[in-house]
């Protein structure tokens, strides 16, 4: 399916940016920067700052928040639609990002800001250990982006299966960008990461997100299961203005 920009190129600058940012962090760039921004924030943060951006920062919760919001939108779908579909894109989605954020976390070994070991903030830290350890790159921020889209596309499916129109493209494009924005800001600002961290986090979840809303999710082919619920869930892209008013009549076909 198409997303935006087109082309792999936008990938590549991405993937590029990220291989950018670790080298430059691994020999010793932009650390200042890091200790400066964290620091200034665990100065100006006052109490009831503190509780909304860590009420907001749940956004980016994964197994509590993300997966689970996913998980219901996919069973829902799932039923409305008689469809497995549905249950493949959590299956894809929990893959993609399980091979990749938490391995890289593990493999870098960064502390976060408010680790009391020495030097805090470097990668490949001998001395990081603990639940504030494995910091970068920010799971928050990835988790957001890739699972945020998985969130729409579902969203839209469920909409399409009681015969609504699907997200509009402006309200698509709000879900996807506001709630990883949020977390960006709330995840930076309470000093849970560096914001190289969550500048990692950010270019590694776009390209999660752009490789899962890639997928033709509706026409991967299955083999030929009991019932049919092989077919199509809608699962593909939000419809352009006035599109949506022909799609329900192709999904109902779909489903008898």
């Amino acid at each position: 399916m198409p997303v935006r920009p087109r082309g792999w190129w936008f990938d590549a600058a991405l993937l590029g940016g990220l291989v950018a940012l670790t080298v430059a962090l691994a020999r010793g760039h932009l650390l200042a920067l890091d200790v400066q921004v964290a620091d200034w924030v665990d100065a100006n943060r006052p109490a009831p700052l503190y509780w909304t951006l860590r009420v907001l920062n749940y956004l980016g919760q994964g197994g509590q928040v993300l997966m689970s919001t996913s998980i219901l939108l996919a069973a829902l779908v799932a039923w409305r639609r008689r469809s497995v579909r549905p249950v493949l894109v959590i299956v894809v989605a929990f893959v993609v990002t399980f091979v990749t954020i938490g391995p890289l976390k593990v493999w870098l070994d960064r502390a976060a800001p408010h680790f009391a070991g020495p030097d805090r903030e470097i990668l490949f830290n001998p001395a990081a250990d603990g639940p504030l350890a494995m910091s970068y790159p920010s799971g928050h921020v990835a988790n957001a982006l890739a699972w945020y889209a998985v969130i729409a596309l579902l969203l839209s499916a469920l909409l399409r299966s009681f015969d609504r129109p699907p997200l509009s493209p402006r309200a698509y494009a709000a879900l996807r960008v506001l709630p990883p924005a949020i977390v960006f800001v709330t995840t930076t600002y309470l000093a849970f990461h560096w914001i190289t961290d969550s500048v990692a986090g950010l270019l590694l979840g776009l390209i999660l997100a752009r490789v899962l809303t890639r997928i033709p999710w509706d026409a991967i082919p299955l083999p030929h299961l009991p019932n049919g619920i092989d077919r199509p869930a809608g699962l593909d892209r939000p419809a352009a203005p006035g599109e949506w008013a022909v799609r329900p009549r192709r999904l109902r076909a779909s489903r008898a």
